[in-house]
């Protein structure tokens, strides 16, 4: 008869407990929209200071951030580098779910009849909302 290795035997047991209580943690996330949140898209001029010194970091390249401050959310939506005038951000849907704040953002090329320039320009958007306190999660 063979003896049993007791480290064998531990590693099993630890795996097994592991396992058990993994199994019982597990939280269902819902993403069933409770209401829309109203919101506006914030002007250039009426960003946050500190806002815009993360967005100037960034904006060479597509980013995602969420700033608050004094009651207000704000979210601010970055596709990068575009290499002409004429692109827009559309807001497509801004909802809270049990569990946090759902945006979905769309990039819009340029009108097919819009007269374009043809230079680098930097698509972003910033919009504000009442701050409530969960994470935002983007579309």
């Amino acid at each position: 008869m063979k003896k049993k290795n007791p480290a064998i035997l531990l590693l099993c047991l630890s795996a097994f407990i592991m396992m058990l209580f993994t199994a019982c943690s597990a939280q269902t996330i819902s993403t069933k929209k409770l209401r829309d949140i109203d919101f506006t898209v914030v002007d250039e001029d009426d960003i946050p200071e500190a806002l815009e010194e993360m967005i100037d970091e960034k904006e060479d390249k597509p980013f995602k951030l969420t700033y608050a401050d004094n009651g207000d959310l704000y979210i601010a939506v970055g596709y990068g580098e575009q290499p002409a005038t004429g692109y827009s951000i559309q807001v497509k849907e801004l909802y809270e779910s049990e569990n946090a704040i759902y945006i979905h953002t769309n990039l819009i090329g340029p009108a097919k009849d819009e007269k374009i320039i043809e230079r680098e320009t930097k698509a972003y958007i910033v919009i504000k909302t009442e701050f409530i306190d969960k994470n935002v999660v983007f579309q």
